[in-house]
């Protein structure tokens, strides 16, 4: 079985890669940089994407390729379409034209919700209703393949994923934000931790649980279909924090950050999860405290490596 990754090297592919791998696929990637496992192929490059596609012939493309960031797309919305639309139409005609048998996973966003304004988890039939470009051009990705679906015949599925940690993601999350920060604390870097709103409740997933739901959607789901990935248990900000506490060597002072603080945050966003579940027999299995000490000790991990270089 042969699988292509676009975005292979970001944080959530490079999980996908290895989830593939071990499940004995034949993986290929491209992203804007290349590695062992990845050719550079721009996603705005249609003729690049449409030989890539040509050359490869995969039995399946997972779509990752994405311009992801929240904060950068209100300042630079126009790179945020470009990337997240002309970009899934490019991948989108080079499956219809090269390889019209391929499924297709288009992965979006739980941010396509927008802010509910319910306490019950959220499943896929709530109205869309996003509040920001990343969050719109995710909708519009998610439009554009039901068309290709309905006019084309492509055998698409698609994914509203709500919050995902591991091993391996940047800061400006709230799991690798908070333990870079107590890491920070334990090398005396500092004795107080900032943070943003606590209250907060949120569905937070591990990463290679996400990935794996992936796979399945390919070798299970149904085609046409949309599936929030979720593990469908909601926590506070707080009680997150509680865990990383108790696993921290040091004591330390929490401080509000209000630049942290989003004003339109939600207080409740859960995943309901039925479907995935129903279609493809899908559930959690990482529990959050292992996520939150992987994550934890690679940040440590990481201030070892830098103090002895």
């Amino acid at each position: 079985m042969k699988a292509l990754i676009t975005g292979s090297r970001c944080f959530v592919g490079q999980h996908l890669l290895k989830e593939l791998t071990d499940n004995k696929y034949t993986v290929f990637g491209f992203d804007l940089s290349e590695d062992n496992n990845t050719k550079a192929v721009d996603i705005l490059d249609a003729k690049a994407v449409r030989e890539c596609i040509n050359k490869i012939e995969p039995d399946v493309i997972f779509h990752l390729a994405a311009y992801a960031n929240i904060p950068l797309s209100w300042e630079n919305p126009q790179k945020t379409f470009e990337v997240n639309i002309i970009g899934s139409i490019n991948l989108l005609e080079a499956v219809r034209n090269e390889k019209p048998d391929c499924r297709v996973i288009l992965v979006g966003s739980s941010d396509q919700y927008g802010a509910t304004g319910i306490l019950a988890p959220i499943s896929e039939d709530y109205d869309l209703n996003p509040k920001n470009p990343y969050a719109m051009s995710k909708k519009t990705q998610e439009e554009i393949g039901k068309l290709y679906r309905t006019v084309y015949g492509l055998n698409i599925c698609m994914t509203r994923s709500f919050n995902h940690s591991g091993p391996g993601q940047r800061t400006g999350f709230i799991i690798p934000d908070l333990c870079s920060g107590l890491v920070a604390i334990e090398i005396r870097k500092t004795d107080v931790l900032k943070v943003g709103n606590l209250e907060t409740i949120r569905d937070y997933t591990d990463v290679r649980d996400v990935v794996r739901a992936y796979r399945l959607i390919y070798e299970k789901g149904k085609s046409g279909e949309v599936y929030n990935v979720g593990s469908g248990k909601g926590r506070r900000g707080q009680e997150i924090l509680d865990m990383l506490t108790s696993m921290a060597t040091t004591q330390f002072t929490v401080e509000i950050d209000e630049e942290r603080k989003r004003t339109s945050d939600t207080p409740i966003f859960v995943c309901n999860n039925n479907k995935l579940h129903s279609h493809t027999g899908w559930e959690p299995e990482i529990p959050i405290e292992t996520t939150l000490l992987d994550v934890f000790n690679e940040w440590r991990n990481k201030s070892i490596n830098e103090e002895t270089l």
